[in-house]
């Protein structure tokens, strides 16, 4: 079984800046890709940025220039680096990962979410 936990979800103000962290255990192989989506109330969830395994990233227009991803493979962790924050950043952030299982399986893992909310 594979899990995934984020943390770092917060309160904070416009322009402010928030770091997400997410790590994964259990069965893992490798993990082929990582990312993070965000859902906010009455929305559908949509990808915010991923990156591979060989570090090729992937991010949603709004939050290009203000958001980074990275990755430390060797310890199946990923984080979002987050600044000029905006009210419309507010969301659950949930951390993706398609995970490789020791079985040569590939499973796509998901977080519990993390509330991130943006308001003066």
């Amino acid at each position: 079984q594979v899990q995934l936990v984020e943390s770092g979800g917060a309160l904070v103000q416009p322009g402010g800046s928030l770091r997400l962290s997410c790590a994964a255990s259990g069965s893992i192989v490798s993990i082929n890709s990582m990312g993070w989506y965000r859902q906010a109330p009455g929305k559908e969830r949509e990808l915010v940025a991923s990156m591979t395994k060989s570090g090729n990233s992937n991010y949603a227009d709004s939050v290009k220039g203000r958001f980074t991803i990275s990755r430390d493979n060797a310890k199946n962790m990923a984080t979002l680096q987050m600044s000029s924050l905006k009210p419309e950043d507010t969301a659950v952030y949930y951390c993706n990962a398609v995970v490789r299982l020791q079985s040569g399986r590939f499973q796509d893992t998901w977080g519990q979410g993390t509330q991130v909310t943006v308001s003066s």
